[in-house]
């Protein structure tokens, strides 16, 4: 489940008021969020919740399920 932060962070990035995140979420599915967003809403999430990413990671990401996965490994160390 996507948590309230997470979907702030995105929408916020996106500029989006409101738009239903979910677990099989794509990117390609939120209005907005294109190549240069995406690298923009990463950066956004490392700075909002204090973590870094390593590309590898970022490149086994299928959805935003997977994002919010990796966020709560990284904020469990």
């Amino acid at each position: 489940m996507i948590s309230p932060e997470l979907k702030k962070v995105i929408l916020k990035q996106l500029n989006l008021d409101d738009f239903n995140l979910n677990d099989a979420t794509l990117a390609s599915d939120v209005p907005g969020w294109d190549s240069l967003n995406h690298i923009n809403v990463i950066l956004a999430v490392e700075e909002n919740f204090n973590v870094k990413f390593r590309s590898m990671e970022l490149l086994r990401l299928k959805n935003i399920g997977d994002l919010q996965k990796l966020l709560d490994s990284k904020l469990s160390k």
